[in-house]
């Protein structure tokens, strides 16, 4: 049950990642099967149109599979952005994001996407004092953490989408209706 908690969380991780035209393009046609046609007039769009946007999602999907690799190389990396974040090191941040990062953040008032290794570092840094515990886990294979508030309370669950020893991505859901509503995964 925990592994379908985990893999739950990252497929909704993904698609949020998508455009709403994508997740609807996405969903109708490769889980329910609808026509392209028939998601084409929900969309205003023709089956053509239709089909590039379905085939842009799955490809988006597709890629926010974790890459195979050494998963302890990507728990070393994940390491050294938490230990950077909640100490507050700047330059330590820069050294182990990319420069392209993306920081994606769901919130209950909606999503947030950040670019760029210094404002992904600058709101690392400024989200680490609201953390008072940090638990390693796996989410889908990625390396991630759960922070917690004072009260044990989930706070925010994160993933990190790692390539080259350096972070391009970071996907967090800080939502706590969400956070509440499913088991979180268990700590490695």
């Amino acid at each position: 049950m925990a592994r379908a908690d985990a893999v739950g969380i990252a497929l909704l991780v993904v698609l949020d990642s998508l455009t709403p035209n994508e997740r609807l393009a996405f969903v109708l046609h490769d889980v329910f099967a609808l026509p392209f046609t028939e998601i084409g007039q929900i969309l205003g769009k023709s089956a053509d149109a239709t089909k590039m946007i379905a085939s842009r999602a799955r490809r988006k999907v597709q890629a926010g599979e974790p890459a195979p690799g050494d998963g302890r190389a990507r728990r070393v990396v994940a390491e050294a952005f938490s230990a950077a974040a909640l100490g507050g090191d700047f330059e330590a941040l820069l050294r182990v994001l990319d420069p392209e990062v993306r920081l994606q953040v769901e919130t209950p008032s909606g999503v947030f996407v950040t670019l760029g290794a210094t404002a992904v570092a600058a709101a690392a840094r400024a989200f680490a004092g609201e953390v008072a515990l940090h638990q390693a886990v796996l989410v889908n294979g990625r390396a991630g953490y759960i922070s917690r508030r004072g009260d044990g309370t989930p706070l925010s669950v994160t993933t990190f989408t790692i390539a080259n020893d350096r972070i391009i991505g970071i996907d967090i859901v800080a939502d706590t209706v969400r956070l509440t509503a499913i088991r979180l995964p268990d700590a490695v």
